[in-house]
Parts: structure tokens; C-alpha cells; sequence
């Protein structure tokens, strides 16, 4: 029955041309965009599920208390599990590139047709990224997924009071999935009658070698940032927790905006994307992630400045002089 139902999605699928991943993430963008917006300009009018939706941790929605979507929420400290989810998903990922061009073969068939389905179809699939490229990309890509994993499981405290909704924590491994998956699509190797390319440093140009100084520099600022956010809750001199209160945080970007981990995130996003220019489902996940962390950004700044009468006015909320 399952089998039959996939086949019928697949004919489907070839049929029309539909990309899924191209489908989920401009479906995230308009989501995010135009909710988002709203919630920006004319939040107090919007329902209270909307909100709660978008609020969470330290500028969470407090209105209606017993609402339903107080049902649907579950630990911020979740956030964790879709990072081991990605940590995995990217490592298999990295590997199977890697493996590719080291022994000049196409991925498994079950790996294909498996692209072919959530790629728009085997017809409609081309090899739009280089293996050079891909290596570069599912590299950095690994590289974020491992610290973020090692941050979120070992490193930061969650307070035990703040929630997420369910919805964030379903889109939390969605993200992680398709944009894993997108470094993957339309890559040499994994399109049908396509080979892998030799890795050669000779064939990374410039403008990569500009993106991969922009990846590294935002890579470790991001874990910088993260780090004043834990020594906040640790006593300095035994290194134990002493608080779960939000506190300012001070140092680094902070003193120019208030969510420098977010800038540094949609700096990394970036990078890649310079990395893989053809790719449109990465630009469409630049998209989602940008307006996604401008949205949350200015969330955060609006609570920092309505509970810190002393807030600095100097910071804005993401970006520095400007937003």
C-alpha cells in the first residue's frame, strides 16, 4: 500500500515538476515574510495563536495562559534534538560527497531516486553544482551542525521556564533536512549519468576564497557570542550555574546590536550561497533564514529595551547602523 501510494506521488511529482524543497522553503520565506511582518507592525491585533507561535524563550507570549497553543509548546532545551538529527544528516551528507569523488562514482541508486522525488524529478534535475563546490559547502555545513550540536547538548543552560512551540521545533528539523539535502540535489554524482570531478584548490576562485574567510569569520564570532550568553548564568570563579534569568548581555557585537549570533548566522547562510551561485534552492533557504532571524531579532530587541530601562541606545537589533 505504502509503496503504491509512493509511486503514485512519483508520477506526480515528475508529471507537474513539483520540487519539494524548493516548495518548502519558499513556503517558509512567504510564512515568515509576510507573518513576520505583521508581527512587527500590528502585533496587538493579531490572535493570540499567532503570537504564541512566534514568541518564544526570553519574549514569549504571555496572553491567555490556558490557550491552545500553550498545549502545543515543549522545552526550548529541545532545540537540542534537531541539532543531533543535523549533526548525523550532515556528517552522511559530507561523507557520501567525499566518497564520490574520491572513488569517481555516482551515489546509490536509492540515493538518487530518493533526490529524484523531493528534487522535482529525475527529468527535471541537472547538475547545477560542481564537486568542488559541493565538498566546500557540505563541509562548512558539517562544520556549523557539529559546533551548534556540541553547543546546544554540552555547552549552553537552557532555562527550565522557557518553551518553544511545537510548530518552531517540526520546522527546527525541516530546515536541517532540506537544506542538507539542497547541497545534494543538483550536485555532480548525485544527478542520474553524472560523475564526480576531481577536488583541485586551483578551481576555487576568488570570490570563494572571499566567502570561505566570511564563513570562518562568522563560525567563530557565532561561538564567541554563544559563549557570553553561558558565562551570564556561571559564577566566574567555580565556573557552576548561578542563574537562569535573562541578563545583558555585554561584549563583542553585543555592543552594537542586540542578537550579533543571528547576524553571524545569516553571514554563514550567505557564504555558502556565494559558494554555490547556481543554486536557486539555496538562495530561496538565504531568503527563509534571513527574515526568519530578522523577525526574532527584532522580537529580542523590543524585550531588551522594554525590560533594561538602561538598555544601551546605541544597539540596534541585528544589524550593525542600520537594523
Amino acid at each position: 500500500m505504502f509503496r503504491k501510494f509512493f509511486i503514485n506521488c512519483q508520477e506526480y511529482i515528475e508529471k507537474y515538476n513539483i520540487h519539494l524543497i524548493n516548495t518548502l522553503f519558499l513556503s517558509f520565506s512567504l510564512v515568515i515574510i509576510a507573518l513576520g511582518a505583521l508581527m512587527i507592525t500590528v502585533e496587538s491585533a493579531l490572535p493570540t495563536f499567532i503570537r504564541k507561535t512566534f514568541r518564544y524563550g526570553k519574549h514569549k507570549c504571555k496572553d491567555d495562559e490556558h490557550s491552545l497553543a500553550n498545549k502545543l509548546e515543549v522545552p526550548k532545551s529541545w532545540f537540542a534534538h534537531f541539532y543531533i538529527f543535523a549533526f548525523g544528516w550532515s556528517i552522511c551528507a559530507f561523507y557520501l560527497v567525499l566518497k564520490g569523488m574520491i572513488m569517481h562514482s555516482t551515489a546509490p541508486d536509492l540515493v538518487i531516486n530518493f533526490l529524484d522525488f523531493i528534487g522535482g524529478g529525475k527529468n527535471e534535475r541537472k547538475v547545477l553544482i560542481k564537486s568542488n563546490e559541493a565538498l566546500i559547502a557540505t563541509l562548512l555545513m558539517t562544520l556549523q551542525c557539529v559546533r551548534r550540536f556540541y553547543e546546544t547538548n554540552f555547552v549552553q543552560i537552557f532555562s527550565r521556564k522557557n518553551k518553544i512551540n511545537l510548530s518552531q521545533y517540526i520546522v527546527g528539523y525541516l530546515h536541517y533536512f532540506g537544506s542538507i539535502l539542497a547541497l545534494l540535489v543538483n550536485t555532480e554524482g548525485f544527478v542520474k549519468d553524472s560523475t564526480p570531478s576531481t577536488f583541485s584548490f586551483a578551481k576555487i576562485t576568488l570570490v570563494q576564497y572571499i566567502c570561505l574567510a566570511l564563513f570562518h569569520f562568522s563560525w567563530s564570532q557565532q561561538w564567541k557570542t554563544n559563549m557570553i550568553f553561558v558565562n551570564l548564568r556561571k559564577d566566574s570563579k567555580t565556573g557552576k550555574i548561578h542563574s537562569e534569568q535573562h541578563l545583558l548581555p555585554r561584549g563583542g557585537l553585543f555592543e552594537m546590536v542586540s542578537s550579533p549570533h543571528m547576524f553571524f548566522e545569516i553571514q554563514m547562510y550567505v557564504a555558502i550561497m556565494g559558494i554555490l551561485p547556481q543554486s536557486l534552492t539555496w538562495k530561496l533557504i538565504v531568503i527563509w533564514v534571513t527574515g526568519n532571524q530578522i523577525v526574532n531579532a527584532l522580537l529580542t530587541h523590543k524585550w531588551y529595551k522594554e525590560n533594561f530601562k538602561n538598555y544601551p541606545k546605541n544597539r540596534k537589533a541585528i544589524i550593525p547602523f542600520l537594523l
